[in-house]
């Protein structure tokens, strides 16, 4: 597995009883509570843990510092990208999590200030309630790295109205507090202030009892009312650009709209889009597609082979050519392979998309009494993983 910079007596995730209440606090602040494998770990346990207990009636969940969540270690998987299958395991684990976030069965309510991005966001959208302040900043910016829009979200962006989601996943724009409420991806607006005492309310009302919650979120927030630049006020340009087929047509038709008055919010989102990955962007917009005809468990799976032959680099190195232009040299200068829309074949995407065989596939159950089987380390990558440390430990010793 891939080494992650952690320093072993950081809490990175903190868990608190408190009555029939659960309080997750993501604990890395000075990394923007990016997700690591041991946060990932953590939080299963803690989730499986306290919905399989009676007392546990209410789970809070928030960040610390600054941030909610910047998503996943990139780095973390850059440093492994030498190494064969090096963060398969920390993958594995993260969507698998993610499914049991989306069917959790107790009340859940997500606390959320800050940036809350990519994996991050994969812990705030799929919540009972979300709530969001005038600091929150969501965005889903993977596909520009030469990734794929993961951890369940080409599952949630394809169910937003119109093409909005191909627009968020293939553009990674930002949306504020009130832009979220309003496109259905939060469900209450308080203002950070508010923040705090609402928490404590929270936890003294010791209830699951989602009318209960509900009226105490509703006592602190407010009603939204988008600004006049919003892009949700743009949704008609952006479901005429957006429907099309192809990315080259999608950003045809957005080069015509730009060239209209009124348009000049276009040109930013242009240019990111002539800058990304032609690799990443390709394969988004087919998952996005895909996931508005799956199944949450099916688009888990689904996501789950982009990303295990994204980072096998399968088809291209882009995602590891994305990371380092962004955080690791730092020059934003990415060198895409194939630089082109043309030089990337259809029938190798077609590769990337391909099942594995039954036993290597995500093992998401959406039967109720296998709802905590699948788990990584009965898998048969654990197992293969087991034998190969085995044979290496033998040939040490001849």
């Amino acid at each position: 597995m891939a080494q992650e910079a952690v320093n072993p007596e950081e809490q990175v995730v903190l868990g608190e009883e408190i009555d029939h209440v659960r309080l997750i606090t993501l604990n890395r602040p000075r990394q923007l509570n990016v997700i690591s494998s041991k946060v990932v770990s953590l939080l299963a346990d803690f989730l499986e843990k306290w919905e399989k207990d009676d007392n546990t009636k209410l789970i809070l969940i928030k960040g610390a510092g600054r941030a909610f969540s910047a998503g996943g270690d990139l780095k973390m998987f850059y440093d492994g990208r030498t190494s064969e299958d090096s963060c398969l395991e920390v993958v594995y684990r993260m969507y698998w999590l993610c499914h049991h976030i989306h069917t959790y069965k107790k009340t859940q309510v997500a606390l959320v200030h800050g940036i809350s991005m990519g994996g991050g966001a994969s812990l705030m959208v799929p919540m009972k309630f979300s709530v969001v302040t005038e600091k929150t900043v969501f965005s889903t910016p993977e596909a520009s790295i030469g990734f794929h829009t993961d951890c369940g979200f080409s599952y949630m962006l394809s169910r937003l109205p119109g093409h909005l989601g191909e627009f968020l996943a293939l553009t990674g724009a930002r949306l504020n507090g009130k832009e979220l409420v309003a496109a259905g991806m939060a469900t209450h607006f308080v203002p950070l202030e508010k923040l705090p005492e609402l928490e404590k309310r929270l936890i003294s009302l010791n209830s699951g009892d989602e009318n209960a919650v509900k009226s105490v979120i509703e006592e602190f927030s407010v009603d939204v009312q988008l600004d006049e630049g919003s892009v949700l006020n743009k949704l008609s340009v952006i479901d005429e650009c957006f429907c099309k087929d192809t990315v080259v047509d999608i950003i045809k038709s957005f080069e015509l709209e730009s060239s209209k008055e009124g348009n000049g919010w276009t040109g930013a989102v242009l240019k990111g889009l002539k800058s990304s990955s032609p690799t990443g962007l390709k394969i988004t917009l087919r998952s996005i597609r895909e996931g508005r005809k799956q199944t949450l468990a099916d688009s888990m799976k689904k996501e789950f082979r982009l990303t295990m032959n994204i980072l096998r680099t399968t088809i291209s190195a882009d995602v590891y050519e994305g990371i380092r232009a962004l955080t690791i040299d730092k020059d934003n200068a990415p060198k895409w392979d194939p630089p082109t829309f043309d030089e990337v074949d259809d029938s190798k995407v077609d590769l990337v998309f391909q099942p594995f065989k039954d036993n290597l596939e995500l093992q998401v159950s959406e039967n109720e009494k296998q709802r905590w089987n699948g788990k990584y380390e009965h898998s048969a990558y654990a197992a293969l993983n087991a034998t190969e440390m085995a044979e290496k430990k033998l040939f040490s010793e001849l």
